[in-house]
């Protein structure tokens, strides 16, 4: 089952009027970006509960280190997830289309996380509510997993071929709008239900993500199938199996692609998640104040992410994605320096600005990895090399943290981040260079 063929010959009809086009590229941005936060909303609702309530709610019976580790245990589930969706919705993606795909993502994932907020606490289900906690955090990471390069791909293959950087850089600003509304959420409940909180209102901006996939549905559904892929459905070149296929013809592309991830998927676990309990339980500071700084940080990153997607198609994605890794490894320390202060105007200024090395490499991310693959197999292809970054890096970030600071103190953690750059600087090395090949031509990749 594959794409309908009256919508693939509107699709690549459109070409032929520009001002039709243009508005159509106006409509997939659109759609990507709506999509994607919505996505993460869900995403980062559940990385800020972990932090911060999880422990008390699923583990009440446990010290707090331990409580923090089975928290930040059950968030890492959903991380590891992630490539199990990316080669589940990539399967389908570069099979029926983005489009369709995408819609099922949302959906997914509102349901798991509307799921999440009713679901009842330990001293209530007894064990079977972190249990319960975990399939419903499989179900996130696989929606998640199968989002990112359907909106990337939604966004790109529609867009400008020589502005193809900025154009996947625009679902990636879903990350900084959902970090917002997210942690912004439950700042605004944490600070006005204070007494509430750990009891029953964490759970409101949860309900709330079934009212924001509602408007998601509406968006994506105006939106026509990509003219790339409707080209390959038109040729009849739709793979039959293309997450098979793309495993056989490009695991090297799939291993760098999670690789080069490292430096940015990591160290932005730790700022974004960690970062909430090291200033809170560690510093003795204030929740909404940690709270407050990862919503700044996230404001600054909406901004910096498309300027550095801009910049990456003048000067040269590879460029600057080494500059932000570069700057990682430079930041690392003095990041944990200036939290120590203690002083709250400078641990906002730490926070916002350890932002700026992820924005970065953010920007150009998602058009240095969907180049590296064919259209016939970019959905399966990128969505799994993205992906698998999330086991090495991002899903371990926040465990690896807390156990490294509680048996080697804070410079083995900035001292993890350095590693990671050295990582990602060694695939971005190794990785081929295709940021000036024509993909709308398969043969570009033989």
């Amino acid at each position: 089952m594959v794409l309908d063929p009256g919508e693939a010959g509107r699709a690549r009809e459109i070409d032929i009027d520009p001002a039709v086009r243009r508005r159509h590229v106006r409509k997939a941005a659109l759609a990507s970006v709506v999509g994607t936060s919505i996505e993460w909303y869900d995403f980062f609702l559940y990385n800020t509960a972990a932090a911060i309530v999880f422990k008390d709610v699923f583990f009440p019976s446990s010290s707090d280190y331990a409580g923090t580790l089975s928290a930040f245990a059950t968030y890492a589930v959903g991380f590891a997830a992630r490539p199990v969706g990316a080669a589940l919705f990539g399967h389908w993606g570069d099979r029926l289309g983005r489009k369709a795909t995408l819609v099922i993502t949302l959906v997914l994932m509102g349901v798991s996380s509307a799921l999440i907020g009713v679901l009842p606490g330990t001293e209530t289900l007894g064990v079977a509510a972190p249990v319960l906690l975990v399939v419903l955090r499989i179900l996130q990471g696989i929606a998640v997993g199968g989002e990112w390069s359907g909106s990337v791909l939604l966004s790109m293959e529609w867009g400008d071929q020589r502005r193809r950087g900025l154009m996947a850089s625009l679902p990636q600003i879903g990350v900084p709008i959902g970090l917002i509304l997210g942690t912004g959420a439950m700042t605004a409940i944490a600070l006005s239900a204070e007494d509430a909180f750990t009891a029953w209102a964490w759970r409101i901006p949860f309900l709330l993500s079934l009212v924001l996939v509602a408007i998601g549905l509406w968006v994506r559904l105006q939106v026509m199938e990509t003219p790339l892929f409707a080209e390959v459905v038109a040729k009849a070149e739709v793979a039959r199996v293309p997450v098979a296929e793309v495993v056989r013809r490009h695991p090297k592309e799939i291993v760098l692609s999670a690789l080069l991830r490292c430096s940015e998927q990591m160290p932005f676990y730790i700022f974004t998640s960690f970062a909430l309990t090291y200033i809170h339980d560690d510093l003795g500071m204030a929740q909404g104040l940690a709270l407050g700084a990862v919503t700044a940080a996230a404001v600054f990153e909406l901004f910096a992410i498309p300027a550095a997607g801009h910049l990456g198609d003048r000067i040269g994605g590879r460029r600057v994605y080494a500059a932000g890794s570069l700057l990682v490894a430079l930041f690392a320390f003095p990041y944990f320096a200036l939290l120590n202060t203690g002083v709250a105007v400078v641990v906002v200024a730490a926070v916002v600005l350890a932002q700026l090395p992820h924005a970065i490499q953010y920007g150009p991310q998602a058009s240095l990895i969907a180049e590296s693959f064919p259209t016939r197999l970019r959905y399966g292809g990128a969505g799994i090399g993205y992906q698998l970054a999330s086991v090495i890096a991002g899903g371990p970030a926040p465990l690896l943290a807390t156990w490294l600071l509680h048996d080697h103190g804070w410079p083995a953690i900035a001292g993890a981040m350095v590693v990671s750059s050295v990582l990602t600087l060694t695939a971005l090395a190794l990785l081929p260079d295709r940021s000036r090949i024509d993909i709308t031509k398969d043969e570009s990749y033989a």
